[in-house]
């Protein structure tokens, strides 16, 4: 005949077992868990690529306000702005869209 667990000792293994469980569940799906780190992880990459396309819009913005400015002016630049922002154009040219 099999020896039956006490009481107290069925309660332990309980509550060992429920522990083990929770903890478990907190690992994988807690705030700190491993599903909410690849989330993290996915919108860490997200960010560094628009980052990224900032830094590089902002150093295009840069090298215009350079050549734009008093110390270095781009005649043809400031032609070109001039055109598009404005609506210039001479008489002999012809615009095709």
């Amino acid at each position: 005949m099999p020896q039956r667990l006490s009481i107290g000792a069925t309660i332990y293994l309980i509550i060992i077992f429920g522990l083990g469980l929770y903890f478990a569940y907190a690992a994988v799906q807690g705030p700190s868990g491993i599903l909410r780190r690849i989330q993290i992880e996915a919108e860490t990459a997200d960010l560094e690529v628009q980052r990224d396309e900032l830094r590089a819009e902002v150093e295009e913005i840069e090298n215009l306000t350079h050549r734009l400015s008093d110390n270095y002016l781009d005649l043809d630049l400031l032609d070109e702005r001039a055109r598009e922002v404005l609506g210039l154009l001479r008489s002999d040219e012809i615009i095709l869209r």
